[in-house]
């Protein structure tokens, strides 16, 4: 019984190697995203703070390709300061190939009724499907909402990697 587990220990291992070196190079690319959402503001039993949000947008790449996404997060409020976190959001492409991802950051207001702005948001490539099946990376949030509707911008700006197929 051992003999046969560890052969076919063996052979996997074996098996998920030659599957890894048949992949394609490694690509690394921009990942440029600007686009627009609305945040809708509600109970979350998940977050600490019991509240959270729920996006959708759409935009597009620089490279002119549509791309629509789904997210959401937990806040907190810490005066005038919303801080977002655990946030996850998924990328949606036209030909179906998807990129997830978790964020986190602050909205801090400008000053002008309720609009605000991000400050030092990130997000974490996590994965993805089609293309960008184990992709990972991150980068860079900005954007802007108003409170008073959960209107805002956003945009992303940093890197993917993934294997070319």
């Amino acid at each position: 019984m051992k003999t046969v587990s560890v052969r076919l220990l063996s052979s996997l291992v074996l098996m998920a190697a030659s599957f890894s070196a048949s992949a394609g190079p490694n690509v690394v690319r921009a990942l440029e995203v600007k686009g627009v959402f609305n945040e809708k503001v509600g109970p979350a039993p998940q977050c600490a703070s019991t509240l959270g949000g729920k996006l959708a947008g759409h935009g597009e790449t620089a490279e002119g390709t549509p791309v629509a996404f789904v997210g959401g997060d937990c806040f907190a409020q810490s005066g005038t300061t919303f801080t977002f976190s655990k946030g996850k959001f998924i990328l949606l492409y036209p030909n179906g190939d998807q990129i997830f991802a978790d964020y986190s950051g602050q909205f801090v207001p400008t000053g002008a009724g309720t609009a605000y702005v991000m400050n030092g948001g990130t997000f974490t490539i996590t994965g993805g499907s089609g293309t960008y099946f184990h992709a990972t990376g991150g980068g860079s949030l900005s954007g802007t909402e108003d409170l008073s509707n959960g209107a805002g911008t956003i945009g992303l700006s940093g890197r993917v990697s993934y294997k070319q197929k």
